[in-house]
């Protein structure tokens, strides 16, 4: 992989961090968090800006871009730890993209333009594993009965639209869900990071159509495993990248607090204990990085990347949670602070990471991949 940007790749990066270095505030951060939880009024600048019509094709309204321009929009999103809900929206783009059908595709122009705000339901209760969905699906004629719960989906309070990986006669699918439909019982749980999740209880009836890539008639062009899998990795690489700027704005402030803290006379940057950390996370942080993104150029040219996504979702588990900790740690007293700006990305780095899930589970899926090649 070429790791230079091309310009555009570089004014979507720049534009990015303009907006959010120029509307989030640590204040307004707070605001949010004591209110709705989602800052619509940053959704409505990255709306104007194009930032969330990037994986959204030009004939709906979009960029056309992918899986790397996303990662660098998230990368900004990252370091400023803003509440809106873009990697969900860009993923779900790129599905509706890749396999929606003409109908479904018109959800794009909503997404684009930022009046539909989607949400993707992949966690799973107990071993967490996205892959095997336990929600179930019955079709009976051209109408299909969904039951199940799925925890911890993120900004559900707030989505228009959710896409629900379900189990179909014992293979999956993925529901695009309205929130309106009927039997959908919405439990908000408290997070982590403060961010809007709530389980979702399920016990609706869909048209077929509402199934991802099936037509009125319930024909369907794509496998329901390859559909799954590409939300779950494209998924992983846009939290991969929001680890990417979590560790830099965390290694930003630590940085400073190091230059400007004095002990015994000098800045806590002169000592080299705590310049060596710092310099650890910074490797650390760019080991997240260049492993996020060559996942997601692979995945944007059409290449097998499960080992690469594995590989990132390590990095970007057990990685940002070193360099998120440490930071905290060369933060000294104030560190341990839950009011003080360095917490809040110390909150992102665990919470992503638990929804990335379990750095054993990476290795043993990348280690399950090399053994059958």
């Amino acid at each position: 992989m070429n790791f230079d940007l091309s310009e555009e790749q570089e004014v979507i990066r720049d534009l990015a961090e303009q907006i959010f270095a120029g509307q989030v505030t640590v204040e307004r951060v707070k605001e949010i968090e004591r209110t709705t939880g989602f800052d619509r009024d940053l959704w409505s600048q990255l709306s104007n800006s194009g930032i969330q019509a990037l994986c959204v094709p030009e004939d709906f309204g979009g960029s056309g871009f992918g899986a790397v321009e996303l990662s660098l929009a998230l990368m900004a999103q990252g370091r400023h730890v803003a509440p809106v809900p873009l990697w969900m929206c860009g993923v779900a783009a790129l599905a509706l993209t890749d396999f929606g059908t003409s109908a479904q595709q018109a959800l794009l122009a909503g997404i684009a333009d930022g009046s539909k705000v989607v949400s993707i339901a992949l966690a799973e209760f107990g071993a967490n594993d996205a892959l095997r969905p336990s929600v179930k699906g019955e079709r009976n004629g051209q109408q299909i009965r969904i039951v199940g719960t799925k925890p911890a989906v993120p900004f559900a309070q707030h989505a228009d639209l959710v896409l629900v990986p379900i189990t179909l006669s014992d293979a999956p699918a993925i529901a695009l869900v309205p929130m309106t439909t009927p039997g959908i019982v919405v439990s908000d749980v408290a997070t982590t990071n403060h961010e809007p999740h709530a389980h979702l209880d399920f016990d609706i009836t869909l048209p077929i159509s509402s199934l991802l890539g099936y037509e009125a008639d319930g024909s369907c062009a794509h496998d329901g495993r390859e559909m799954l899998r590409s939300v779950f990795e494209h998924a992983v690489v846009a939290l991969a990248a929001l680890q990417v700027g979590v560790a830099e704005g965390s290694l930003a402030l630590t940085a400073q607090h190091l230059s400007n803290r004095r002990q015994f006379g000098k800045p806590l940057s002169a000592f080299q204990a705590t310049t060596q950390r710092a310099a650890d996370g910074y490797i650390t942080t760019e080991a997240i990085r260049v492993t996020a993104l060559n996942a997601a150029w692979r995945l944007a040219e059409g290449f097998d990347a499960r080992r690469d996504v594995a590989v990132a979702a390590y990095w970007a588990s057990e990685g940002a949670q070193q360099v998120v900790t440490a930071a905290q740690h060369l933060h000294g007293g104030i560190g341990a602070d839950v009011d003080y700006p360095v917490h809040r990305y110390f909150l992102w780095g665990i919470q992503l990471a638990n929804v990335l899930g379990s750095t054993s589970s990476h290795l043993a899926r990348l280690g399950n991949l090399i053994a059958r090649t």
